[in-house]
């Protein structure tokens, strides 16, 4: 099918409005709170790791196929079939096997999968608390597992064979947990104990950035 034309044809993609919120009202907040004086040394997002592993992927390779396909619709990017290191007799697992997908995403799909998770899908969680602070591996990088793929809006429930969780790691551009922690916090990350999340709704962050990029 050829793409129809719209309003926006031809004009340039807009940067993800929190990269620009990250940009103009995170990274002055950080580096007043840990007092850097390097704009080098103020912490940013480096990469998004998301990973599902697949065990009925052993006597039912279709079921792989599915995961990956729905992986795709919910980061945008083709997802790497993982292959097992090692065999496992007792599980039936031979060296080699594809048992899980993982996907990598950086850049702009990163900025924009984190927006629709802090805003969107995690909000859809049941009963959802808050996610724990203890998850953070001592050199910078924070880890959350999600139970279903559900949350996702991109999911359609209808088309749902299985439900499969995944786990998915934040690697930032610190070594240290308590810059880490105050970088996701920022971002809004709805960690358990806040009271409300720190970004405010699309249409108040519009006329931040605005106010940001008239006082710049």
């Amino acid at each position: 099918m050829a793409p129809k034309s719209h309003a926006g044809a031809g004009l340039p993609v807009p940067a993800p409005r929190l990269k620009l919120y990250y940009e103009q009202t995170v990274r002055g907040r950080l580096a007043e709170q840990f007092g850097l004086t390097n704009p080098h040394q103020i912490p940013g997002l480096e990469k998004i790791v998301i990973n599902c592993g697949v065990g009925a992927a052993i006597k039912q390779p279709r079921a792989l196929d599915t995961v990956v396909e729905e992986l795709a619709l919910i980061t945008g990017q083709k997802p790497v079939r993982r292959k097992a290191k090692k065999s496992i007799a007792n599980f039936g697992l031979r060296e080699g096997q594809e048992i899980g997908a993982m996907v990598t995403l950086r850049g702009a799909r990163m900025w924009e999968f984190l927006d629709r998770l802090i805003s969107v899908s995690l909000p859809r969680v049941r009963d959802f608390r808050g996610l724990g602070t203890r998850s953070f591996d001592g050199r910078g990088n924070y880890s959350m597992g999600v139970k279903e793929q559900m949350i996702f809006p991109e999911i359609n429930y209808d088309m749902v064979e299985a439900v499969h969780g995944m786990d998915i790691t934040f690697v930032t551009t610190t070594n240290k947990d308590d810059q880490s922690f105050a970088l996701l916090r920022e971002l809004g990350m709805p960690f358990r104990g806040d009271i409300k999340p720190l970004v405010p709704r699309p249409d108040q962050m519009a006329g931040q950035l605005t106010e940001a990029g008239a006082a710049a």
